[in-house]
């Protein structure tokens, strides 16, 4: 496991930027929050990281192979499923407009 990096931040930076802090936290740094530079909280990310990549960028890892070896990787044959597992794993559903 990798270790985590860390920053200590007074309350005082923390409120001028909230935005960026939250950025940091999102990239995975630890905010420790100090207060007379004794520790007041930490900020830490608790959404796991997503394994694997995202399907644009397979898809343009796809093209670009196509366009270096001149062909295209063909899927195996637990892709379909994995496929259907992440749309199984979205929260909301598509529900498209109505028809005028």
């Amino acid at each position: 496991m990798e270790a985590m990096a860390t920053v200590h931040m007074s309350e005082a930076e923390v409120a001028r930027d909230l935005h960026a802090v939250l950025a940091k936290v999102q990239q995975g740094v630890e905010v420790v929050i100090e207060q007379d530079h004794r520790p007041i909280a930490v900020l830490q990310s608790s959404v796991p990281a997503r394994p694997g990549r995202k399907l644009s960028e397979c898809i343009a890892l796809a093209k670009a192979y196509e366009a270096k070896l001149g062909y295209a990787p063909i899927p195996d044959e637990d892709f379909a499923k994995d496929v259907q597992a992440g749309i199984d794993s979205r929260s909301d559903s598509f529900e498209p407009p109505a028809g005028d």
